[in-house]
């Protein structure tokens, strides 16, 4: 902490000296004279340094005294407060003002001046006079829209709350058994743990960018699958895959998961070509055989299963229709409901089912609107069935378009977190009425290239995480709405599947690189978030430029990747020895939608 202070007086001194550069410099004539306020500019900045060391050494003393209290309270929330007054800047921002500053001293020292240049035309002053009031005016303009950025950045934001974890009275506590069950619970909900994620290592057998991650219950097992059409069973604690089988699709596995209750047994997947398709695995990791349960027209991106059943679960496609598929029935896929507004169909791209209340799952696709049903009443003449929508207030009218990548109950069912395209991840509250507006809003991803996905981190959903277009992964404090993690998670540049572990701290995640990648809070100090303000304005100034020209040319693109994408993948693997035939048998409902299958307005993951 006093180290962070240092560092913050050490920067309001930089920034003052940039300042009077700025004043000196518009009373200077030639590029002597320039150079004289520069050096004076300096040997001011240099005198705000020595000021900063007794602020700096209280600092060390009042630490001093808290660590004998708590020698590591893992706490590190002073870092992360990115739009309050004496604010802790990046390395990278600092780096991009000193460029900034040195081309406007550069424009100032070559003012043209009489007394230097007796033979320069009155004109030609003029036509130079008139380019450095135009620089100055970008430099205002730029300086301008900094301060909406921040602006931008900083609203709707809270205040973090005090610490729920302490390191050291919690470790006293469990040795002596007080709060013991309850010590796991608390040391992954913790901040200070958070904070202090980094990568441990990479599962790498894929030959394609990997769109799928599921742990089992337990946590001891981690299911992924990939655009190479295979699922891999990983023993992910010494990173060395148990089975590896053929999924029996045909286009780009999108999800696989483990049956809950079923002793890891049954693996549930979907995939681009629409077929919901289930795996069955023996005890001598052998993949007996994969069948078809049911076909959507159109992908199928999610899966949503029922917490306490190893038999059912429900599948939701971009041909609108969402199945209930039960594997104790001879037909196992029942349609429960066309997702309609109006008249018209909209394309699902993501499901959950309420883990408190199993009969209410939610939908999201390619509108504004999360719907929630409720499967024991659902009347498609009222209100197409349809039990609640929810909407962010000003996205309502919007005439972009936008759509529901992804959303997920949080542990206790009370509360809904939506990321949508191009646009900002939302937190509605599940049990509001109908039309009710977000709770939250986290900024500063960005959610366009693919079909990204959002989750809650923490046993009790303490955090959101979410991965972006720029390759890096973002976790915000839920109740404040701050960021308080900032990791490089991706070489390809995007992170689409973020999968927490159900009872450690920790996480795996992959995008378009071919491999996955393994976190834990193992770091010594906390992040600093070095390079998160330029990365944040840089995702917004890009989401702006797109909104503008968004239209027939975004989709045009996303299906010139899938087309590529189909056109180059490498042929299909031959299945392993002991993987039985596929089972082709289609158990799903004749009535389904008319909409061609292949015409998606997004893709799950570009070209591998």
């Amino acid at each position: 902490m006093a180290e962070t202070e240092g560092k913050a007086t050490s920067l309001n001194g930089a920034s003052g000296e940039e300042e009077a550069k700025g004043d000196q410099h518009k009373d200077a004539c030639g590029s002597k004279d320039g150079a004289k306020h520069s050096d004076n500019g300096e040997a001011s900045g240099d005198r705000n340094g020595p000021e900063s060391e007794p602020k700096a050494e209280e600092g060390e003393e009042e630490e001093e005294e808290d660590d004998e209290e708590d020698t590591d309270s893992m706490d590190g929330s002073a870092l992360f407060s990115l739009t309050e007054d004496g604010e802790r800047d990046s390395e990278g921002g600092r780096q991009e003002r000193a460029k900034d500053g040195g081309r406007r001293a550069a424009r100032k020292r070559n003012r043209p001046c009489g007394g230097n240049n007796n033979n320069r035309s009155s004109s030609s002053d003029d036509d130079d006079e008139e380019e450095l009031k135009d620089g100055d005016e970008n430099d205002k303009e730029d300086d301008e829209e900094d301060e909406a950025m921040e602006a931008w950045l900083g609203a709707e934001l809270q205040d973090l709350r005090g610490l729920a974890w302490r390191a050291i009275p919690s470790l006293r506590g469990r040795e002596i058994g007080r709060d013991s069950q309850q010590f796991v619970r608390r040391v992954c909900g913790a901040r200070g743990l958070v904070q202090r994620l980094e990568l441990q290592g990479r599962l790498e057998r894929h030959s394609g960018c990997v769109n799928t991650l599921h742990f089992n219950p337990s946590g001891t097992r981690l299911a992924s699958g990939s655009d190479d059409l295979r699922v891999v069973i990983w023993d992910w604690a010494i990173r060395r895959a148990e089975l590896e089988f053929d999924s029996g699709h045909k286009s780009n596995v999108f999800q696989a998961k483990f049956l809950p209750h079923s002793g890891d047994s049954t693996l549930a997947m979907c995939a681009r070509d629409g077929q919901i398709r289930v795996a069955e695995l023996s005890a001598t990791q052998r993949c007996k055989n994969t069948k078809r349960v049911a076909q959507h027209k159109g992908a199928a991106h999610k899966l949503a299963l029922e917490p306490d059943s190893p038999c059912s679960f429900l599948s939701a496609g971009e041909d609108a229709i969402v199945f209930g598929i039960d594997l104790r029935l001879d037909r196992p896929a029942n349609k429960l409901v066309m997702v309609k507004e109006g008249d018209k169909k909209v394309g699902l791209y993501t499901i959950f089912v309420n883990p408190a209340k199993t009969q209410h799952f939610a939908v999201g696709g390619r509108d504004q609107y999360v719907r929630i049903y409720d499967q024991r009443k659902i009347n498609e003449n009222d209100n197409n069935g349809v039990l609640k929508k929810f909407c962010p207030s000003h996205l309502v009218s919007s005439e972009s378009k936008t759509s529901i990548t992804c959303l997920v109950y949080s542990h206790d069912g009370t509360e809904l977190l939506t990321t949508y395209n191009d646009e900002d991840i939302y937190l509605f509250d599940s049990n509001h009425s109908d039309g009710a507006d977000y709770c939250r809003r986290y900024k500063g991803h960005r959610n366009n290239a693919t079909v990204k996905g959002v989750n809650f981190y923490g046993p009790c959903s303490e955090f959101v995480v979410s991965g972006s277009d720029c390759g890096h992964i973002y976790l915000w404090d839920k109740h404040s709405a701050r960021i308080v993690q900032f990791m490089e998670g991706d070489r390809g540049g995007v992170v689409n599947c973020l999968e927490p572990h159900p009872h450690l701290p920790g996480m795996a995640t992959s995008g378009l690189d071919h491999d996955i990648k393994l976190w834990a809070p193992t770091a010594e100090v906390p992040t600093g978030l070095k390079g998160l303000k330029e990365v944040m304005k840089k995702n917004k100034r890009d989401r702006d430029v797109d909104t503008v020209r968004h239209g027939d040319q975004y989709d045009t693109q996303l299906l010139w990747f899938l087309m590529r994408h189909m056109r180059t993948r490498r042929p299909q693997s031959t299945r392993r020895e002991g993987a039985d035939a596929d089972t082709d048998e289609s158990w799903s409902s004749p009535d389904t939608s008319d909409e061609e299958e292949g015409s998606p307005d997004h893709v799950q993951c570009m070209s591998s």
